[in-house]
Order: C-alpha cells, then structure tokens, then sequence
C-alpha cells in the first residue's frame, strides 16, 4: 500500500472516530438520565435540558463553524473543536449539581459543533478521486447513521457497569488521542483568509435563529402549541429570514446563496431534513416501546439496535459505493429511502403483547438495510456539487440540516404518540394497549415522512433526460432515424 494512501486512511479513522464520539454524546446520555436525575436531584422539565442544552449548542453553531473552518483552516477549527469537548465532558463527569450540568452540556454542544462542522469537508478535500470520495464518505456515513444506536448500548453498559459519570468520562482518551493524532496525519490547510473579515452579523443571525427554532421545537414536543412556542418559532423565522436577506447583500456572506441554486445542494439539504425527521424519530420511539411495553432495561435496549448500526455497516461500508457506481447515488438513495419505509410499515403492527424477534427485529434488519444505502449516497450528493473553497460550509450546512430534522422528528412523533395515548387513556384503555397504540401511529407517520423523503429526492437529484430535438441531431451529424446515411 503506498504510503500517501496508508495515511489517508489512518487520517479518515481519526476524523471518524472524532465524528462518532460527538454523535454518541447525543444519545449516549440519554440512557443515563434517571440515574443523573436521582443523583443530581433534576426535575422532570428539568432532566430534558441536559439533552437540549447540547442539542441547541450543537445545532445553532454548526453553519457558523463550518464557514470558520474555510476561512481560518479547518483542521485549525478541528482541532479546536476537540479541546472545547474534550475539557467540557471532564466538567460534565465532575458536575456537582444540575445547574453546572447543564452549562457543561451546552460548551459541548459548542465543542462538537466545532469538530464535527469541518469533519466532512476534511474528507472530501482528502478524497478528490470519485470512486475513493464514495469510499471515504461511506465510512464517514456510517458514523453518523449507526452512531445514535451504538450511543444506545455504549449508555446502557456504562450506567449498569459503573455510574453515569462515565458517559461523559468515556470521552477523555478519545479526545485526547484525537488530538495527539491529528497533528501527525491530517495535512494541515491555510483556508481562505479572514482578511476580508467575518459577516458578524449575519453568524448573529443564523446562530441566534437556529437555536431559538431548536428551542422552540423541544418547548412544542414538551408543551404543545402553546402561544409561548408559537411565539418562539415565530421569532426563528424572523431571524432566518432576516439571515437570508443579510446574506443577499452582504460582502463576505457566511452562507453564499449561490449554493442553493445547485441542484444537488438544495435538492440533498431537503432530502436530509425529511428523512431524518423519520430515523430519528423512530429511534425515540422505538427505545419507549422496547422499555415501556416491552419491559427490556437499558442495557437490553441498546442491545436490541444492535441489527440497524450492523446492516449499516455492511451496506455503507461495504456496497453503497458500489452500488452508487453502477446504478447512480440518486437511483441508490431512492431505493434505500423505500425500503426503510417498509420497515416502519413493518413496525406498525407492533402489539402490546408482542416480541422482539417477531415484531421489531425484522424491521430494524431492513432499516439498517436502507439507512446503509440512503445516508451515503445522500451525503456524497451534497458535497458532490460545492468547490472546494465551500467544502466547509457545504459540510456545516448538511449537518444543519440533520440536526433540524432529527428535532422536528423527535418532537413530532413524540407528539403524536403522546395525543393518541392520551386518548385513549382518558377513555379507560389498558395502558400498554394505549402506549403501543401511540408508537403505532407514530410508525406511520415515520413511514410517511422517509417516503415524502424518497419523492424529494426523486424529484430533485435524479437527473433529468434532456429531449435533443432533430435539428440539434442534425447540426451534431447524427442521422435520424430512417433518415440517409451518410
């Protein structure tokens, strides 16, 4: 193996590994969170910003940190990236009471935002042959599809083996490898300068806006369409908007509107907040159902989405890219995006006295499948189309946008279970017959969003056939058909 190739690849395992710590850090506390709230002495609204804090952080940052890292450099805003997590998960494993955990879970959000922004336009950089990129992006894929799961597990045998300080101490020797190793095989990159200066306003705007929408979305999972969260999600799009009109005019834009008029960005960025929505969400739901009806602990269920994150890594690792080659990304995202909608069809006939192996593994077995196929392929159009000059933002926006999918998902299907569970109570239904009849609903409608996925993508990314008219054959010196030969 040469060795520009050997380091390539030792440089893409460190950057995944980075990658897949800050995506573990979202659901890897989630399992830990009645053992925080008995140890720390959190309320029940409260409990939920230990979550939210590192979400609001994390998603409002990362279109800022990803124009950073293609100006400043973006090993240099990597690495920066990995300090600030790093040191935030030591002060969230010492925390001495909710208030400095939850300001804790906030710098990581910080942190990870940093880190991750910058990770994919590293690879792409790294990776400029196309069927190499393919390779390099399936690896990275897979981190992000199978993290939450693998987070699942992770946060089970830490709570049950040792204490939920070790959720955030599990990051240390991660982080500081990272950072030892980056240095060595990760070419460092001048960015374009900052000469021209930074649009200052434009970040406050975008910052601002994202974060307020990620709050708002919480507050309507938690609360409902109260005239609070109405309120709040009408602020975030003021500030969005206003963010847009900001970014027409300014010199220097954070996010160059350009972009959007490549169809592959815009067409990838919507396919992404829609699909998300529906894995997400599922996750959220699917972890209640195993829990609550189900009857399985923490460790037990993380162990049960042990299929999805292996079918990822088989199809994403290992066939995707092949796949993409022979029959397209966009014919291969589609497909992908089906097949998980018929796992979620599967899961709508889940029963309150049902089984794993019989009601949930089968579908989680094809999830993995198509996630495998989908995430990949989706990722690879998106960043197929930005020049490298834009890789970094290109790569901050696409994590954007998930981060704003997996919100609304999550809040959504929360919602709807919760309405139709409600409901049925109140009506004197058995409550594990009411909790499955919820998940149920919200199966389907998971189905219906992975679906409504499927059909952006089949409308943006498929590339259309252009109809040459005959006297364009003509001109060109092909013979219609019929017509003489020449």
């Amino acid at each position: 193996m040469p060795e520009t190739t050997r380091r390539r690849g030792i440089a893409l395992a460190v950057l995944c590994t980075a990658s897949l710590m800050v995506v573990l850090d979202g659901s890897i506390v989630a399992v830990a969170l009645p053992a925080i709230q008995e140890d720390l002495g959190f309320s029940t609204p409260g409990l939920a910003w230990v979550v939210n804090a590192y979400l609001v952080a994390f998603g409002g940052l990362l279109l800022l940190s990803g124009r950073l890292g293609d100006l400043a450099g973006r090993r240099r805003v990597f690495l920066a990236g990995l300090v600030v997590f790093t040191a935030s998960s030591l002060a969230a494993g010492l925390a001495p009471n909710a208030g400095s955990l939850v300001v804790a879970r906030f710098v990581q959000g910080v942190g990870g935002a940093l880190a991750s922004a910058v990770v994919l336009g590293m690879i792409v950089t790294m990776y400029p042959q196309p069927r190499a990129r393919a390779r390099a992006i399936g690896v990275y894929s897979f981190t992000q599809a199978a993290g939450a799961s693998i987070g699942f597990v992770a946060g089970g045998a830490l709570t049950q083996t040792l204490d939920w300080h070790w959720t955030f101490y599990v990051n240390l020797p991660i982080g500081v490898a990272v950072l030892v190793l980056t240095p060595f095989v990760v070419e460092a990159d001048r960015g374009t300068g900052l000469r021209e200066g930074i649009d200052v306003l434009g970040a406050l705007l975008v910052t601002s806006g994202v974060m307020m929408l990620g709050y708002g979305i919480v507050q309507t999972g938690e609360a409902g369409w109260t005239p609070a969260t109405v309120g709040t999600l009408g602020g975030a799009g003021a500030l969005l908007a206003g963010f847009v009109l900001r970014q027409a005019r300014a010199r220097t834009p954070l996010l160059p509107l350009r972009l959007f008029g490549i169809r592959a960005v815009s067409g990838a960025n919507l396919t992404m907040i829609v699909m998300v929505a529906g894995f997400l969400g599922f996750q959220f739901v699917t972890a209640l159902y195993l829990q609550q009806v189900l009857g399985l602990d923490a460790l037990g269920t993380g162990c049960a989405f042990l299929p999805a994150p292996v079918m990822i890594a088989v199809f994403s690792l290992g066939l995707s890219d092949r796949l993409s080659a022979r029959f397209s990304p966009s014919t291969v995202l589609v497909c992908g995006l089906l097949v998980t909608a018929v796992a979620f069809l599967l899961l709508t006939k889940v029963r309150a006295d049902g089984g794993y192996f019989l009601h949930v593994f089968p579908a989680l077995l094809l999830m993995g499948t198509g996630a495998g196929l989908a995430v990949p392929s989706l990722v690879g159009l998106a960043m197929s189309a930005s020049g490298p000059a834009d890789s970094g933002v290109t790569s901050g926006l696409i994590t954007t946008t998930q981060q704003v999918g997996a919100a609304i998902g999550t809040a959504l299907l929360a919602s709807v279970a919760a309405a139709r569970t409600g409901g049925l109570l109140a009506t004197g239904a058995d409550r594990r017959e009411a909790l499955t009849s919820g998940f149920r609903v919200a199966y389907g409608l998971s189905a219906a969003l992975v679906t409504l996925a499927a059909v952006v993508a089949a409308v943006t990314l498929i590339p259309r056939r252009r109809v040459v008219a005959p006297a364009e054959l003509c001109a060109a010196g092909v013979d219609q058909p019929g017509g003489p030969t020449r």
